[in-house]
């Protein structure tokens, strides 16, 4: 008999401090690479995308991946990759820590939607807000204190940059 499953993930990560070091000029070039991180563990990817502080991913997971490998993974190639490629400078690390949300297939096209309109979507809402509502409609229970050890915070002063991202960065179909 083979083993069959079907696990949709929204992961969701943040730069060291949230600080806003993706550079917006070449996001595009680290989701490519992300998504070959994704592929190379015969996982699909169906949307990624993010702010200059933090980056959503929609994927599959493959049954014989653990969830916590498979995140370290794609963190830590990404981190060395974004450190070699001199086009993020001031990118130092990702944040400890992440956010990994399970969905249905019913919710699969919403969640796409929702990942692709991120830049404007936080035009009204910054990541604190997010990233609580998200650990809410999950409920998982969670201890306030704990967003402020990493940085979860509003930064103040801080202001929401919109750029446009090319649609065919936007959602990856494999």
């Amino acid at each position: 008999m083979s083993t069959y499953g079907q696990i949709f993930y929204q992961l969701v990560f943040a730069t060291k401090n949230r600080q806003p070091t993706i550079n917006p000029t070449h996001e595009n070039d680290l989701y490519k690479y992300i998504f070959g991180i994704v592929k190379s563990k015969k996982c699909k990817l169906y949307r990624i995308n993010g702010m200059s502080d933090h980056i959503h991913i929609f994927c599959d997971l493959h049954l014989s991946l653990s969830l916590s490998n498979y995140i370290k993974d794609i963190k830590i190639a990404s981190n060395l990759w974004m450190k070699e490629s001199k086009n993020f400078p001031d990118f130092e690390s990702w944040q400890e820590g992440y956010g990994a949300f399970t969905y249905s297939i019913k919710e699969k096209d919403n969640m796409i939607e929702y990942i692709k309109n991120q830049k404007e979507h936080h035009k009204t809402e910054n990541f604190y807000d997010e990233f609580k509502r998200i650990i809410i409609k999950n409920g998982i229970e969670f201890d306030e204190k704990y967003f402020y050890n990493y940085g979860i915070q509003p930064l103040q002063g801080w202001g929401i940059i919109h750029i446009s991202t090319p649609d065919f960065i936007r959602g990856y179909s494999c």
